[in-house]
């Protein structure tokens, strides 16, 4: 029984290390554009192996992103878009994959690429990454598509500069990965977005709730400290088991 209970606080502290984990994670994106909360939870879970099932441990489980929207708040910039529900950007990840967000604050770097404000290059509808020609105004429209009057011209010579890739997914779809991109699951294709995708010259802000968070870190701290309490005190009866054979 000893080491049953043993095991069971283990896991159990293990688990609640592994939700402060992304509780703070959560926290440290409270004011990232587009992030969605990560979403964790504990469960019970039957230890396999030779014997009877009598083993039952503690695990940490990762349900998925809270796919509740953020609020929207206008810029006035050009280059800022709020993706709708269920709408999801493509960009190129670290290793050159395709992967989505819903980060809409987009910027020009100096090769004329469009990124994201965190580096990674916005894909086309083509799939390979938006160039965009030297302009003195630029817009995006609902659909994705980047206009632009080309430096020099007058206002009449709008002309297309291409468009983004902007995919149709429900949350559960998708996974998000270390780096904190999302991704398709394996056997999701990717269904482009048709329609109004977008509202240019806004962002969304992240769904994370502060307060909310705060509250669950504490609650998970004040539960670890329990499964440690019990670790202790299953140490110290075991001890005073040994004494006790020992004495006979």
């Amino acid at each position: 029984m000893t080491d049953r209970a043993l095991y069971v606080a283990m896991t159990g502290a293990s688990a609640m290390l592994r939700g402060q984990a992304s509780v703070a994670n959560n926290l440290a994106n409270a004011d990232s554009v587009g992030f969605q909360a990560s979403l964790e939870a504990t469960m019970a879970r039957p230890v396999a192996g030779p014997g009877l099932p009598s083993r039952v441990a503690t695990e940490a489980v990762t349900l998925g992103v809270d796919a509740r929207p953020g609020a929207i708040r206008n810029t006035g910039n050009p280059l800022d878009i709020a993706l709708h529900a269920e709408r999801w950007l493509a960009v190129q990840d670290a290793a050159g994959a395709t992967a989505y967000t819903r980060a809409g604050d987009l910027t020009i770097n100096a090769n004329g690429l469009l990124t994201t404000a965190r580096g990674q290059l916005v894909l086309g509808a083509d799939g390979a990454p938006l160039s965009i020609p030297p302009n003195q105004s630029i817009e995006i429209g609902g659909d994705g598509t980047i206009s632009i009057v080309p430096q020099g011209q007058p206002p009449s010579t709008l002309t297309e500069a291409g468009r983004l890739q902007i995919i149709a997914a429900k949350t559960s779809e998708l996974e998000r990965g270390d780096d904190g991109m999302m991704r398709l699951r394996p056997g999701v294709a990717p269904v482009p977005a048709t329609g109004a995708a977008l509202t240019s010259g806004t962002l969304e802000d992240s769904n994370v709730r502060a307060a909310d968070a705060l509250v669950s870190m504490i609650e998970l701290s004040r539960k670890f400290e329990m499964q440690v309490q019990l670790l202790q005190r299953t140490d110290e009866n075991a001890r005073a088991t040994s004494s006790l054979v020992a004495m006979r």
